[in-house]
């Protein structure tokens, strides 16, 4: 276990925040040299403002020294994914149509993470416009996993996932719109939440499916991410589909939430293509909750089998109406030697957008057109809300479900580039939860015989964390998965 400041814990942090033996200041620089000292090897941030992020730091131990601490997370570096607005910094979403653009507002999560004290630290990479289950499709180059930088950290979220995981930020937020903060999280061997959709607003989140997406934490500690959680979460009026739950203590609902639970495997998600050491993995992981005293009792999801194609029907739709802002006139990359309107346009898109883009433009334009509407989108919502139903009767019974997070460990850069299908089945078993708009966690369960991270999955109903994140709690403390760190 490495006793670096930049591996601690924020729940660890904080005390030592608290008891004077750090400044934020000093936690700030330690992760800020981290970072500098190996990026160059994972390329985890796009770009990241020092000057502001030691500013906020400074301001953090200021008020410790007043007696006003805002939160445990005050004075904590926290890496943004760069598809989240924050007012000054840049917001390029991976892609070369937005180079050099500068969000001029925050979104509603940056705001409440700065009354919250929060040091902003970094624009993490991602897939272009969350499109991606490798982060290869970057303009900004590929993310290389810490454990392996020979191996994709997951997508599209990877920057968050391997920045938390190497060290290079203490927590960091993400977006998952069908498995894009769960899949990296196993691949990198940390913490990753999907909150349930309507639960953390998407105000300043920049649209790629709006009924998919939902803003997720990275951690390296349950505790931390219920911690993120708790101050992100909520409702708001600035967003419509956000839902005004009633929220949970989440980091107290951990240690107190100790009653025995009916637990419901998925016979549908350990089939074929799941890798044998991921599924004795997860094996082990359901004879641990039925030792500790757990009920355990398979469960059928019929519909799951037809959740690939409804998704990449539903997602792709939504993302040929979202990116057709993007067109050259108001704002980021405009193509030159243009003769009119439409050749700003089509220059423009065919010049900013990379090839993964394209082809999910492509897809949900065709889906959308009116000789196909009813063939394909409505039928893929009809198809979605059959998965809701399989789903809202297994938790008739059940109060949890665990499943595999990916059908295998990290694979090699480049392994899968040539093959669309082939990196769509990497969300598999996640993207289902997305189209439910249930949560979900990602919580480490092992290394492969190569010493690659596993993850297994836990799902509860809609608007129920504090359970899922209970169960992972109680996984995490009986084993020291977490207390891994890579050799980088």
């Amino acid at each position: 276990m490495s006793n670096e400041i930049f591996y601690k814990s924020a729940s660890e942090l904080e005390k030592l925040l608290d008891s004077g033996e750090i400044t934020s200041v000093d936690l700030t620089k330690a992760v800020i040299e981290r970072t500098k000292s190996i990026d160059g090897k994972l390329n985890a941030f796009i770009s990241f403002d020092e000057r502001k992020t030691l500013e906020e730091a400074l301001a953090s131990d200021e008020r410790r020294k007043g007696g006003r601490k805002l939160s445990p997370l005050d004075g904590i570096p926290i890496g943004i994914k760069d598809v989240i607005s924050e007012n000054g910094q840049p917001l390029t979403c991976g892609s070369k149509i937005l180079k050099g653009y500068v969000s001029p507002y925050d979104a509603t999560v940056i705001e409440r993470l700065r009354s919250a004290g929060s040091v902003l630290w970094g624009r993490t990479n991602m897939d272009e416009f969350a499109m991606g289950s490798s982060n290869e499709n970057s303009f900004y180059g590929n993310v290389c996993n810490p454990w392996d930088i020979t191996r994709v950290p997951g997508g599209s979220s990877g920057g968050s996932a391997a920045a938390v995981a190497a060290g290079e930020a203490i927590l960091a937020l993400g977006s998952d719109t069908g498995g894009s903060v769960r899949q990296p999280a196993a691949f990198c061997g940390v913490i990753g939440l999907k909150p349930s959709y309507g639960a953390v607003s998407r105000y300043g989140l920049v649209a790629f499916a709006s009924s998919l997406d939902q803003i997720g934490q990275f951690g390296r500690s349950i505790e931390d991410v219920a911690t993120l959680f708790q101050i992100v979460a909520g409702h708001d009026v600035k967003d419509s589909s956000s839902y005004p739950f009633e929220k949970k203590n989440y980091v107290n609902e951990l240690k107190n939430y100790k009653a025995v639970k009916t637990i419901g495997i998925p016979k549908e998600f350990l089939g074929t293509g799941l890798d044998p050491e991921i599924r004795q993995a997860i094996e082990s992981a359901i004879n641990f909750y039925e030792n500790s005293g757990h009920r355990v009792r398979e469960v059928q999801l019929s519909m799951t089998e037809y959740a690939l194609a409804a998704y990449y029907v539903i997602a792709t739709a939504e993302a040929s109406a979202n990116l057709a802002r993007f067109d050259g006139i108001r704002y980021g990359y405009r193509a030159e030697n243009v003769k009119n309107a439409i050749d700003i346009y089509s220059k423009t898109r065919g010049e900013g957008f990379g090839m993964e883009v394209k082809r999910r433009i492509i897809l949900g334009t065709f889906a959308l057109s009116s000789e196909n509407f009813d063939s394909y989108y409505l039928r893929a919502q009809k198809v979605r809300t059959l998965i809701r139903n399989d789903f809202m009767a297994a938790f008739d019974n059940v109060d949890a479900l665990i499943a595999p997070v990916t059908p295998t460990t990290a694979f090699k850069i480049g392994d899968k580039t040539s093959d669309p299908l082939q990196m769509y089945l990497s969300d598999i078993y996640t993207l289902p939860v997305n189209l439910a708009g249930l949560c979900g966690v990602s919580v480490p369960c092992g290394f492969s015989k190569i010493g690659l991270p596993m993850g297994i999955q836990i799902i509860g109903k809609a608007f129920h964390e504090h359970e899922i994140l209970a169960l992972g709690y109680e996984f995490e403390q009986s084993h020291d998965f977490k207390d891994a760190h890579p050799k980088i």
